[in-house]
């Protein structure tokens, strides 16, 4: 029996070899029993709900990510509302701020930002937040305008000081298949400096293929090899730490206590027997 393990950020519509129901399929093959499927502008969002209603164990996160802030005009936001408002949507994003790659202006990231913020907050959903380059901005809007209940920094990359105010501040950090690359010393070096009951793990797929797959496009099937590199930087054993982030999960997206309790499918076929209890 494979140990069961999350996905929470993952954009099944962005892989060119594999179809949505090929990825979720693989997926359920290793055990994978959770999922976010994250929207980066409105169509990829819209599909991200659709995939929430058609599949077990499989959530949607909707937003306009930050390298296409210029697409952040009113009438997309209100559509971005509207989407949030679907039962099957638990967070909003992804969102945020990225000075590595300037596609759009500052300023119109932190206008896109700051609303998917309010968004959040209205709709008590988590925020899935893209950082790069810009921690201090990030972590500074944030205390600016007030954080959700509930926040997730995405394929986390913060030094030790920034891990350490985003611990100080209840955030969430998941990690991403870089986490597996052995030379991504500080990368590797934070993963173990966080507390158990803050880790979350994600593919980010198609991007950030973990080792050893390394050149090939990501998928949320390879999600147990950065679970796996996330025990052995805490000293702890797969199947704890793999529970351990399933409860994390829950918490990050107020899911219920049995979410995740048994490999991701399509809705309407027979559910598996469930995983693992905790």
């Amino acid at each position: 029996m494979h140990v069961p393990t999350v996905d929470t950020h993952c954009h099944l519509n962005h892989h060119e070899g594999l179809t949505p129901d090929e990825q979720v399929r693989r997926a359920a093959d290793v055990g994978v029993c959770l999922m976010v499927d994250v929207g980066t502008d409105l169509a990829s969002s819209r599909h991200a709900v659709a995939s929430a209603g058609r599949y077990r164990g499989v959530y949607a996160a909707v937003g306009i990510h930050p390298n296409h802030a210029d697409e952040a005009v009113p009438d997309v936001l209100e559509a971005i509302d509207l989407l949030a408002q679907d039962a099957g949507c638990v967070a909003i994003g992804e969102t945020g701020l990225d000075y590595y790659r300037d596609f759009v202006s500052k300023e119109q990231q932190h206008a896109s930002f700051r609303a998917h913020i309010v968004i959040a907050k209205a709709h008590d959903r988590t925020l899935m937040i893209h950082c790069r380059n810009a921690w201090d901005d990030c972590l500074a809007v944030l205390e600016d305008v007030g954080a959700p209940k509930r926040v997730v920094m995405h394929c986390y990359s913060g030094d030790r000081s920034i891990t350490q105010r985003c611990i100080d501040a209840g955030y969430f950090m998941s990690f991403a298949g870089n986490v597996t690359f052995t030379n991504a010393h500080a990368l590797r070096d934070v993963a173990g400096m966080i507390p158990l009951d803050r880790i979350l793990t994600e593919t980010d797929a198609p991007f950030l293929t973990p080792h050893p797959h390394r050149g090939e496009p990501n998928d949320p099937s390879f999600v147990p090899l950065t679970a796996a590199t996330i025990a052995e930087l805490n000293g702890e054993e797969l199947a704890s730490m793999a529970v351990q982030i399933r409860v994390n999960t829950r918490r990050a997206f107020a899911l219920s206590n049995d979410a995740g309790d048994a490999p991701v499918g399509l809705l309407g076929e027979t559910d598996p027997a469930s995983v693992v209890s905790s």
